[in-house]
C-alpha cells in the first residue's frame, strides 16, 4: 500500500480504511510518522523494515518477505506500507512472488508517488503543453545504468525526465546530459523532501551546475526533475523554501524498530 510522498493528507481513502483495520503494518523509512499516529488503530502492532542506502541497519528483503508471509499465515491482516506508490521504484515484484509462492491473497493499494507530488508542490506541470510530449521515471543510482545510446537518446527527447534515488550522481547525470547536448532551454530542478514542512526546491541550468548547485549536499529524499517544464516553476511555486538541511524522516538508526501502538507499551529503540 502507497502512503504517499509526505504531505499525509495525500494518503488515500482506501489506505486509510485499511489502516485502521489492520493487525500489522510494516512501514518503510519514508512514511510520514502522523499517518501511523492518525489512522492506525490502538493496539495494531507496527514494524519498521525502512531501507536507507549504506546503513547497515537497513531491514533486508528477505527479512521483510518472511514476516509478511509469518504475519498473514498467523490469520492477520498485514498491511505492507510504503513511501509514494507501490509500483514506483520499489521492491514490490519481491514481495508479491512471496506472497504467490505461500498462495497468500492480496491487493495493491496504490499511491501518490514521490514525482507527482513533487512536481505539483513545486508548480511545475510534468506534461504542460508545449513543454514536454511526456514524462520518464528514471533512476540513475549507480554509475553505468545507461549507456553512451541512451544518454544522447535522453539529452535529445522533448519528453521530461525525472529521477528518483539518483541525487548522489546527479553530477554525473549533469554531465553525461551536457556532454551530450542537452538544449539550454532544458532547466533542472532538485526537490528536496517534497511535500513536507522541509520542502526545498533549487533550480539552476544544467550549464551552470557546476557553479550553482555542485557545492549543495542535496538532503534525502530528492526528486530531480529536468526539462523545459521546470522554467514554470519561476512563475506558478505556491511554496516557499524551507531553507532548512534538517531531515524530515530522520535517520535509520533513530526509528522505532518495533512497538506496539499503545502508550502502555514500552518502546523498543534501534
Amino acid at each position: 500500500m502507497g502512503a504517499g510522498p509526505g504531505d499525509p493528507d495525500l494518503i488515500t481513502v482506501k489506505a486509510v480504511h485499511y489502516l485502521r483495520k489492520a493487525d500489522v503494518v510494516l512501514t518503510d523509512r519514508l512514511v510520514n510518522p502522523a499517518i501511523l499516529t492518525v489512522y492506525v488503530s490502538p493496539g495494531t502492532e507496527i514494524i519498521y523494515v525502512g531501507k536507507q542506502a549504506h546503513k547497515a541497519a537497513s531491514a533486508s528483503q528477505s527479512d521483510i518477505n518472511n514476516q509478511l508471509v509469518r504475519y498473514a499465515t498467523e490469520g492477520k491482516l498485514v498491511v505492507r506500507l510504503k513511501g509514494g506508490d507501490v509500483s514506483v521504484f520499489s521492491n514490490i515484484l519481491d514481495e508479491l512472488q512471496a506472497l504467490k509462492a505461500n498462495n497468500i491473497p492480496y491487493e495493491i493499494v496504490p499511491g501518490i508517488t514521490a514525482a507527482i507530488g513533487a512536481a505539483a508542490y513545486s508548480g511545475i506541470p510534468l506534461t504542460a503543453r508545449t513543454f514536454a510530449s511526456g514524462v520518464r521515471f528514471l533512476s540513475y543510482y549507480k554509475p553505468g545504468v545507461f549507456s553512451h545510446a541512451d544518454w544522447k537518446e535522453l539529452a535529445g527527447t522533448d519528453d521530461t525526465l525525472v529521477f528518483y534515488m539518483s541525487g548522489e550522481l546527479l553530477h554525473e547525470v549533469v554531465e553525461k546530459l551536457t556532454s551530450h547536448h542537452i538544449q539550454h532551454c532544458k532547466l533542472l530542478a532538485v526537490i528536496e523532501q517534497a511535500t513536507t514542512p522541509l520542502q526545498n526546491v533549487h533550480v539552476s541550468s544544467l550549464y551552470q551546475y557546476k557553479n550553482k548547485l555542485a557545492h549543495r549536499k542535496i538532503v534525502s529524499p530528492s526528486i530531480i526533475i529536468i526539462g523545459k517544464v521546470v522554467a514554470l516553476h519561476k512563475e506558478f511555486g505556491w511554496i516557499k523554501n524551507s531553507n532548512s538541511s534538517a531531515e524530515f524522516f530522520g535517520t535509520i538508526e533513530s526509528k522505532l524498530i518495533r512497538y506496539k501502538n499503545d502508550a502502555e507499551d514500552e518502546l523498543l529503540i534501534a
